[in-house]
C-alpha cells in the first residue's frame, strides 16, 4: 500500500515530538467525531514512549466507549493499531 501524502500539519510534527492534539493542549477526538475512512494520526503501543505518530485512514474503530483519555483505539487500513491523537483533513 502506498503511503498517503502528508499535509502541512503532518509535516510540521516530527517523529518523536508531540502530536498535533497534544501540542495544542487539546484532548484527542471523541469516538463520535471519528468515522470509517477518516484520516488520523495514531500512536502505536510500541511508540508510546517516543510519541512517534503513524498516519492513515480508519478501517475499524475498536474502542466502544464514547471517549478515552489516551485516545480512541482504531485499526488503520494498512493494519496498524493505535490510539487516535488527532483527526486530519481529508
Amino acid at each position: 500500500m502506498r503511503p498517503l501524502p502528508k499535509t502541512q500539519a503532518e509535516k510540521s510534527v516530527t517523529d518523536g515530538g508531540e502530536s498535533p492534539a497534544r501540542a495544542s493542549g487539546s484532548k484527542p477526538p471523541a469516538r463520535k467525531e471519528l468515522q470509517i475512512g477518516s484520516r488520523v494520526a495514531i500512536v502505536q503501543k510500541q511508540d508510546q514512549a517516543s510519541g512517534k505518530l503513524t498516519y492513515g485512514r480508519i478501517k475499524k474503530i475498536l474502542t466502544n466507549s464514547p471517549a478515552h483519555p489516551h485516545g480512541i483505539k482504531v485499526s488503520l487500513e494498512d493494519g496498524a493499531v493505535g490510539r487516535v491523537q488527532a483527526q486530519l483533513p481529508p
